[in-house]
């Protein structure tokens, strides 16, 4: 029949595509760049590269790395299998390596790796005034990496990857440079209500938590 597209044309089509048109990372940053890290878990059919997660669903994890102010994807590490955790997906993924010592925050579950993390309460102890502030203001700026992960799921592709070996790769890292690309698109006059564009590194910067040495390296 004239006109159809068969299946095999699409897929080579898709196959030199595909790594194009997706995300380059991000080669240097400012010294006064704050970064968010966070893993997320793309159901994949590949089993050869999926495992099954906390989900019970085989799926890959992928370590995404965002500008805090400008909520761009940065960085997008390795898939690796569903059932490694963030802290050693953070490194075997290869997202430590491309941000180097920029300063970076993430939730509890990167303990030793010398992110900035939000402070535990011991057991049978309570966190001061001061800690609990700190948590909530961590909180709110870390929250923007799940705001770009939910956009990003809009995609079906990341919701059910049925593509094999680099495949999920490509479809993960092009989706990334389509959700830079939104934003990019959009008028650059701020939102209502939207932290202001230093928002991120001044709470850091002002948290005695941090320690001056830390800071000091993370925004040489």
């Amino acid at each position: 029949m004239a006109g159809v597209i068969k299946k095999s044309a699409a897929d080579r089509v898709i196959a030199q595509l595909g790594p194009l048109l997706a995300l380059q990372p991000r080669q240097r940053f400012r010294k006064d760049t704050v970064l968010i890290v966070d893993g997320t878990l793309v159901p994949t059919r590949d089993h050869t590269i999926a495992e099954q997660s906390k989900n019970y669903r085989y799926s890959t994890n992928h370590q995404v790395v965002i500008d805090a102010d400008s909520r761009l994807v940065v960085v997008v590490g390795r898939p690796l299998p569903g059932n490694r955790n963030d802290c050693k997906a953070w490194e075997e993924s290869g997202a430590k390596d491309a941000v180097g010592n920029t300063m970076t925050i993430a939730d509890g579950g990167y303990p030793g790796t010398g992110l900035v993390m939000p402070h535990r309460r011991r057991t049978g102890e309570e966190l001061p005034d001061w800690k609990v502030a700190h948590n909530t203001s961590h909180k709110q700026v870390r929250a923007r990496v799940e705001h770009v992960f939910a956009r990003m799921k809009c995609w079906k592709i990341l919701r059910d990857c049925r593509l094999k070996g680099e495949g999920v790769h490509h479809a993960m890292r092009g989706v990334a440079r389509l959700h830079n690309l939104n934003l990019t698109g959009q008028t650059t006059r701020p939102r209502s209500g939207r932290p202001h564009p230093h928002h991120a590194e001044d709470h850091l910067r002002d948290n005695p938590w941090l320690p001056n040495q830390q800071l000091d390296d993370a925004t040489r």
